[in-house]
């Protein structure tokens, strides 16, 4: 009788692959640091659901958000406007050091964040830092499980939780995005159909139309 073969590589390899598609579909977490020219504007876009949680916390370097006492000139202030894909506003500020900003996302496409400082003679470069976090990376979970009291294990289970369920609504998202380019398709290739029937009418038709015009003019000059 044969031996059986370890099974010990392929669970392996499941769980790889299993780890690989929770990261690859993982609601989004950016951390940015970047310089932002005066009279210059950068602005930084993400895909959010309906029903998804979005925060943000931004910065400007040399600025320390926890102390009151922390100064910087007021070349280094900018501008944020955080817009829906409608161009509704969700956050506004002017002449900040510092700020954050949180929402519930009522529409579904990408959110755009655009941060500009004014013109200022000489021309100065502001360094930021930017945390956008969305989805389950949104929630604080060390808060939660301070509050509720739980152990490492049952947070980081709920973790899980929370991001089986965005899989989830990925899936059935994707889903329903296939079945509308499916009936864009269907559509699509109908009208061609049409199409292409009318166009071999039109041509037959234009084909008659010259035999009987010669057929005419031959036997108006005798020659048939």
């Amino acid at each position: 009788m044969a031996a059986r073969r370890p099974r010990s590589r392929s669970v392996h390899s499941r769980a790889l692959l299993f780890l690989a598609v929770l990261f690859s579909v993982s609601p989004s977490a950016r951390s940015l640091r970047f310089d932002l020219e005066s009279g210059h504007t950068k602005c930084i876009s993400d895909e959010i659901k309906v029903g998804a949680m979005a925060v943000g916390k931004y910065h400007v370097v040399g600025h320390d958000p926890n102390s009151p006492d922390s100064q910087i000139p007021d070349s280094h202030l900018v501008f944020l406007r955080v817009t829906s894909p409608y161009g509704n506003s969700m956050h506004y500020a002017e002449n900040v050091p510092s700020g954050h900003f949180a929402f519930t996302a009522t529409e579904e496409g990408d959110y755009l964040a655009c941060f500009w400082a004014p013109d200022h003679k000489p021309p100065v470069s502001v360094g930021f830092e930017f945390d956008w976090r969305s989805g389950v990376a949104a929630k604080d979970w060390p808060n939660v499980a301070k509050k509720g009291q739980v152990d490492v294990m049952e947070m980081e289970l709920r973790k899980l939780e929370d991001t089986i369920k965005s899989i989830h609504e990925e899936m059935f998202y994707l889903r329903e995005r296939e079945e509308e380019m499916q009936n864009l398709n269907g559509q699509t290739n109908s009208r061609m159909a049409w199409l292409g029937f009318l166009s071999l009418g039109i041509c037959l038709s234009v084909a008659g139309l010259q035999l009987w015009h010669l057929k005419t003019f031959f036997e108006r000059k005798k020659l048939l």
